[in-house]
């Protein structure tokens, strides 16, 4: 997914509980399914920016050599001006993006059939 193009928010906003519980009937439970999303969520983004900040490592062990690099710091900025992978994740959750079910229970689609 493409977190770049997300409509989370990037501050701190007040949340409707109902709204969250709604699609399992218990807060918890919704919980504990955006808290494993936004963990996915952080661990992707992380993985992409090693990646990326990969490509301006320099494998010298001189301490006296720190070099600025532009591109580095600007992608840098570019990750830390993002949502945070809660609000991306509970932003998920109520759009109807994220999958979860109880480990002992059939899929919601499965069941109805």
């Amino acid at each position: 997914m493409d977190y770049k193009k997300s409509n989370a928010p990037t501050s701190t906003i007040t949340r409707d509980l109902r709204e969250i519980e709604k699609e399992t009937g218990n807060i918890y439970e919704s919980l504990v399914a955006i808290s494993k999303r936004a963990n996915q969520i952080s661990v992707e983004v992380k993985e992409e920016l090693s990646r990326k900040l990969e490509e301006f490592a320099s494998y010298t062990d001189n301490l006296e050599e720190v070099f600025e690099n532009r591109e580095q710091i600007e992608i840098s900025r570019f990750y830390e001006r993002l949502p945070k992978p809660s609000s991306i994740a509970i932003e998920e959750f109520i759009e109807g993006k994220v999958y979860h079910r109880l480990a002992d229970e059939e899929p919601k689609s499965l069941a109805k059939e």
